[in-house]
């Protein structure tokens, strides 16, 4: 049984209006479920709890149309319990009071257990975060919380010791697509009745913009789904479609969240492990989602002197007039001289001896 917070006067909630493609499409079994294999497929030790109905309150660690709610729901139905779903972006403590009544009347009233599924938990302030914990420990309510940010530092550590954290990944390619073309064909929740004809790559250059997220893969399918003309063939959908509606599509990166560090990481890790390719790519999608230039030239500065150090003593030279060069010149042209250092160092030879030595050192004194 779903309960909708919304009908009940609490933030979330659907107010009736249509339901974008995304939403019809959400799984309602776990075998439609693609993606997070690693957590969900029978015999894993978390599926184990989920079908003995035993699932403790977890946090699911993710980015965007990873499946976070979706799982989220699929447990609440599987475990036979009510689901409360609310926003920590408009709820106060006052709607979590509310909802945790709501919890103790079902209790009281059917014996049913409740699951408090919270959408962006990490928004919530610490004195929210503190008022769960008594509901959670004294097993009022199962909190399901989804959060895009790395919980060990926006989630505090009280409601972390009550539950237990699952990183989700971005879905794969191969089930991005797997999606798109259930949606194409399923007459009762996706688009069958349209008739759609995608031309030849349509699907599989949906699949790739939308970086690993469901519901921008299943949002600019319904976008070019409509926009499309309709004949008595049915709808044809070229590149055209694609190119036009999806070139201002904004990419998933945000400077001062968990992308920040996730994608600098990448950005390090290539250049160490000598990826040229793979490094130009992370630098690109850095400078496209709007990182700052210095930051990116430090990250050069220090790879070049810790990992290529006295192999190419003149990678510490490109690195350091790259990050001149930037604050010189700016942005746009400011990103060849990053592109420079970035292919120099990972191209470079690699040697770590100087980092071993000073570590060495100071760990001695």
């Amino acid at each position: 049984m779903r309960l909708n917070l919304f009908d009940n006067h609490l933030p979330g909630g659907n107010q009736g209006g249509p339901r974008p493609l995304a939403d019809m499409m959400r799984p309602v079994t776990f075998d439609e479920l693609v993606g997070q294999e690693q957590f969900i497929s029978p015999g894993k030790p978390f599926r184990k709890l989920i079908d003995a109905g035993k699932v403790p309150s977890v946090i699911f660690w993710g980015p965007p149309g990873s499946g976070k709610t979706t799982m989220a729901r699929l447990i609440a139905s599987s475990q036979k319990s009510v689901f409360l779903e609310i926003s920590a972006v408009a709820a106060g403590v006052a709607d979590l009071r509310k909802a945790i009544e709501m919890a103790r009347a079902e209790w009281k009233s059917a014996g049913r257990r409740t699951v408090l599924f919270i959408d962006e938990i990490h928004r919530f302030s610490k004195v929210q975060q503190d008022a769960i914990l008594p509901r959670v420990e004294d097993g009022t309510v199962t909190i399901i919380g989804s959060t895009t940010e790395n919980p060990s530092f926006e989630v505090i550590p009280a409601l972390r010791s009550r539950c237990r954290i699952f990183r989700l990944e971005a879905l794969g390619f191969d089930n991005v697509l797997r999606l798109l073309k259930r949606a194409v064909s399923d007459r009762e929740r996706g688009l069958g009745d349209y008739e759609i004809k995608p031309d030849k790559g349509v699907l599989e250059r949906i699949a790739e913009i939308s970086g690993g997220d469901a519901r921008v893969a299943l949002n600019l399918l319904e976008a070019v789904a409509h926009a499309s003309d309709k004949s008595e063939n049915g709808r044809r959908i070229g590149m055209e479609n694609i190119n036009d509606l999806a070139k201002d599509s904004s990419i998933l990166y945000d400077k001062l969240g968990q992308e920040h560090f996730d994608h600098a990481s990448a950005f390090q890790k290539s250049l160490r492990g000598s990826d040229p390719d793979a490094a130009i790519y992370w630098l690109a999608k850095m400078l496209a989602g709007g990182e700052d230039p210095r930051f990116i030239a430090r990250r050069l500065i220090v790879t070049a002197s810790e990992d290529v150090g006295l192999a190419d003593p003149a990678a510490l030279m490109v690195a350091v007039a790259a990050a001149e060069a930037v604050e010189r010149i700016g942005l746009p042209e400011g990103r060849i001289p990053l592109a420079h250092a970035t292919l120099h160092i990972a191209t470079a030879p690699k040697s770590n001896s100087a980092y071993v030595a000073i570590k060495r050192a100071m760990d001695n004194i």
